[in-house]
């Protein structure tokens, strides 16, 4: 089994040289605050920017050296300080390994792992008319998404990006300190093995540094080789249909509300099995606080489907049933990459926030509902009108693996909420902090204020990065944070950390632990 790759990670005749960047640099400043949550001051000595596989390993190499701490950045969009903590002394940004082709000798799509989402869609789409189904922001960066899972627009109808997720290459540093590349793959009869499922859902910045992602969809695994690689990964719509319904405020009370929101849950545990013509939908409804904009209601199809209007049109009904205020309805069909590319809401915008968010087996319960309800409207103890809880659709093809086949165990979940709240003065923080806390602690306090799995719930998600759930003081529930994120999975997440970081390099507040270690670095 070779260990280094047999192209070079970024395919040009001529590659920029790394760059060791310090304190006193004029890029400094660009280089460190590239985060996009500005609650989190870094403090680094040091940022090492990387341009290919070789020079990561160096970089690593150097970095251990040096010490004491040192973290990887990829996109910037970790919603906690888990590259941002002052107590890294060096970041290594790999954000200019960007490459995305057909590796021809390994039969696969390769995508280096600094490459944005964005990046990876346009090239994957443009060059062989296929995708991988990521994530909904193109902003964010591809490194850092596929290790947790990665899923989005798309992950109804075609699974999570790592269910076509066919080796990783991992920069991974021995008991000796030494610093080396290892290719690893979800051949049954490779060595690595296990390396490759540890970053099909067990989280970035664990088990080393990846250069890069070869993707292939298992059914093309078999057999011999397909003569066109554009056979080798899910195809994309030509084109989507989104409708989008909205609610004034003004014209929902509480019982309207909860009839909305119980609508949208019960519509997903109908439609959360795989094959479910219901899972072709991409759908979301968003219900920020009284000021904040209308209650919104998005859903997503393929355009070219003779029954796009159908499907769509029956979900709108069947959700819409009984809230009675009239809603606004609107009606989009985009080519899919226009439709895929669209940035982010927050995109160019650098503000201080905090995120909570979990996956639901079930829709809210009506407690759930009138208490989300009085949250959103209260305005005599709270007045941020930035503050949104999300429902996602999930289900479909992503329950189709079973738990433990991919290091993501989360596949019997039909929904994924998630809360987030936005503002720009520091002098707010423990305001807004505490609000959103609170809102959490009380949606699941019949399960000791987290979403555990031994309770009804669905458990957390890596992605969506929320230290506090390391922390005794807000996580009271007895429940461990890495069964919230891992499940079943984590005895096993420890045994690829033992064997492949056995001197826990790569670690953060939400990193796996070796079997001893026990507590959370925490955030400093």
């Amino acid at each position: 089994m070779a260990r280094y790759p047999q192209v070079p990670s970024a395919p040009h005749t001529q590659v920029r040289p790394s760059s060791v960047v310090g304190r006193h640099d004029p890029r400094y400043p660009d280089l460190v605050s590239r985060g996009i949550n500005a609650r989190f001051t870094p403090d680094p000595d040091t940022v090492r920017v990387v341009a290919t596989a070789e020079q990561a390993v160096q970089a690593v190499r150097d970095s251990v050296r040096d010490g004491p701490r040192l973290a990887v950045r990829s996109g910037g969009h970790c919603f906690e300080s888990l590259v941002d903590d002052p107590a890294v002394t060096t970041v290594i940004d790999v954000s200019e390994m960007r490459s995305v082709y057909f590796d021809e000798e390994l039969n696969a799509f390769s995508v280096d792992s600094g490459a944005t989402l964005g990046t990876m869609y346009r090239s994957l789409y443009l060059g062989w008319g296929v995708t991988v189904p990521a994530g909904r922001c193109p902003e964010v960066g591809v490194g850092g998404h596929i290790a947790g899972g990665g899923g989005g627009a798309l992950s109804r109808t075609y699974g999570l990006s790592v269910d076509h997720l066919h080796g990783v290459e991992v920069v991974v540093v021995d008991s000796g300190g030494r610093a080396r590349l290892v290719r690893a793959t979800r051949e049954p009869s490779d060595p690595y093995r296990d390396l490759w499922w540890a970053h099909t859902g067990g989280g970035a910045g664990s088990f080393g540094l990846v250069t890069r992602y070869l993707f292939r969809s298992p059914g093309t695994d078999a057999g011999s080789r397909l003569p066109d690689p554009g056979r080798l990964l899910p195809r994309p719509p030509g084109s989507v249909l989104r409708k989008t319904v909205r609610w004034n405020w003004d014209s929902v009370d509480e019982t309207a509300f909860c009839t909305l929101v119980r609508n949208f849950g019960a519509w997903h545990e109908r439609h959360a099995a795989p094959g479910d013509p219901g899972a072709r939908l991409d759908n979301s409804l968003a219900l920020p606080r009284t000021g904040g904009g209308p209650l919104t209601l998005e859903t997503a199809v393929d355009a070219t489907r003779p029954d796009a209007e159908e499907l769509t049109d029956l979900f709108i009904r069947e959700v819409s049933q009984g809230v009675g205020a009239r809603p606004e309805v609107s009606v989009t069909t985009l080519p899919w990459l226009a439709a895929t590319l669209v940035p982010d809401e927050f995109a160019g915008m650098k503000g201080r926030f905090k995120s909570k968010a979990a996956f639901l087996r079930t829709g809210w319960s009506e407690r759930q509902a009138r208490m989300v309800y009085q949250r959103l409207t209260d305005t005599a103890d709270y007045h941020n009108p930035a503050a949104t809880v999300y429902l996602l659709s999930h289900g479909g093809e992503v329950n189709r693996p079973g738990p433990a086949d991919t290091a993501m165990a989360h596949r019997d979940a039909v929904l994924k909420t998630y809360w987030s709240v936005f503002w720009f003065d520091e002098r707010e923080d423990a305001l807004h902090l505490d609000w959103i806390r609170a809102c959490y602690a009380e949606f699941f306090g019949d399960a000791g204020g987290v979403p555990d799995p031994r309770r009804g719930y669905g458990g957390a998600f890596v992605n969506y990065a929320d230290a506090d759930l390391t922390d005794p003081d807000l996580n009271r529930s007895g429940v461990p944070w890495h069964h919230l994120y891992f499940r079943d999975n984590y005895a096993a997440l420890q045994r690829v950390k033992e064997r492949w970081d056995p001197d826990d390099v790569f670690r953060h507040a939400l990193s796996v632990r070796r079997s001893g270690d026990g507590s959370a670095p925490g955030i400093s």
